[in-house]
């Protein structure tokens, strides 16, 4: 094995687990979230030997999950297969933190793809305006208004209306 290869093997098994929690957020499923990583990572073997700056690669890494994510989407949701129906992809009732971060992600899940994208940068892996905006290739005054969008739209698959005895989510 080469020295190039033994460099990008140690930067795969370094990050493969935290592109994959941010693919997830991304797409909703694990199935997908894996398959968008193993593209990602193709992408950057293939580039390897052409990056001169190995340290700066977790910015480029997720711009390129990033932009394989919004590729994906339009393509149309024709090419998608699904895993599995929704009968048996139902969660057990359960209540606490468990129960809102599965109504969080299934609401996240509804976001439109470009919102999606720039919310997990913005509050899930914490890039500022202007870091987003370069992973996206857009303005920051952009990235503002998708961001706000975004909220906009997740807080109102958020807001339920309820009967008495049911927690407001």
């Amino acid at each position: 094995m080469s020295d190039q290869d033994a460099a990008f093997q140690a930067y795969f098994v370094a990050r493969s687990d935290s592109m994959r929690g941010t693919a997830y957020l991304l797409c909703g499923d694990w199935h997908r979230a894996e398959d968008l990583v193993q593209q990602t990572f193709t992408k950057i073997y293939l580039a390897w030997r052409r990056i001169q700056r190995h340290e700066a690669m977790d910015s480029y890494t997720r711009q390129t999950l990033v932009r394989t994510f919004l590729s994906e989407r339009r393509r149309g949701w024709f090419r998608y297969e699904s895993v599995g129906s929704p009968e048996t992809d139902r969660a057990a009732p359960s209540s606490g933190l468990a129960d809102e971060r599965l109504v969080l992600m299934e609401a996240l899940a509804k976001v439109p793809p470009r919102q999606r994208a720039v919310l997990v940068l913005r509050y899930w892996e914490d890039q500022s305006v202007e870091q987003t905006a370069a992973l996206l290739d857009c303005s920051p005054g952009n990235v503002k208004s998708q961001a706000a969008r975004g909220l906009t739209t997740l807080r109102g698959l958020l807001t339920v209306p309820f009967d008495e005895g049911e927690r407001v989510r």
